[in-house]
């Protein structure tokens, strides 16, 4: 199967979400492909559908002055943050036909979301990183050795896992996935003091944390792109 990819550069959330919501429709009515949308978002949280307020760790003024917005969606998770320097993928597949008439078919969440964990594995594998998946966890997962120089992380951060990639999706009635990943190559991690990311205590890092020269947004998005047509079987 052939899959349109598009980089969509930096782009306001809103405008992201309508756009993968006009895809979609098209996608279900056979009017377009499978879509990748890759993209970085000027900063913002999102809540999902288990989001908690008392997540939000910042005050109005305090977002203000970070130029944050914030917006309550309809992907599963808690909070997260969005923001340059963080590569975002938005997969839109028609992973199911109608969904709400077929009750004798269950659909594969959890392995999908699994697909998106061994997506971005693989990418950091390329870039010389390497992470994995944490059982009753979502997302990808360096572990305590491998983050343990990072020189930003607090000495009491350093031996827990670091999450590196957030994963948070919808797949709607018509069995077309939303929503995705959100990996961390070189993006301002002061903004994750506003937030309990995903309801989480664990740390977070970055690409720029681990490695040392940098990959180019470039780079990365090639190694996702890559890794996805690889673990999802589809070609660009």
């Amino acid at each position: 199967m052939n899959i349109d990819v598009i980089d969509l550069g930096l782009i306001e959330y809103e405008t992201a979400w309508k756009l993968q919501n006009e895809y979609a429709v098209q996608i279900a009515e056979g009017k377009r492909p499978p879509t990748l949308l890759l993209l970085e978002h000027p900063h913002v949280y999102t809540f999902g559908r288990k989001g908690r307020a008392e997540n939000l760790l910042w005050n109005e003024e305090q977002l203000k002055q970070k130029g944050i917005s914030v917006h309550w969606v309809d992907r599963g998770g808690d909070v997260t943050y969005h923001g340059p320097g963080q590569l975002v993928g938005y997969p839109l597949l028609p992973l199911m036909p109608l969904i709400s008439d077929r009750s004798d078919i269950t659909f594969d969440y959890v392995g999908y979301v699994r697909n998106l964990e061994k997506t971005l594995i693989e990418t950091l594998a390329c870039l010389g990183v390497v992470s994995g998946q944490r059982s009753g966890f979502t997302g990808v997962w360096i572990q305590a050795d491998v983050h343990s120089r990072c020189p930003r992380c607090r000495p009491e951060d350093k031996k827990k896992p670091a999450k590196i990639a957030a994963i948070g999706v919808k797949v709607d009635v018509r069995g077309v996935s939303r929503h995705g990943f959100a990996l961390n190559v070189n993006p301002d991690m002061e903004y994750w003091d506003g937030i309990v990311a995903c309801g989480l205590s664990e740390p977070v890092v970055s690409l720029t944390d681990l490695i040392n020269p940098i990959p180019s947004m470039e780079r990365v998005k090639l190694e996702v792109i890559a890794a996805f047509c690889e673990v999802f079987e589809m070609n660009t």
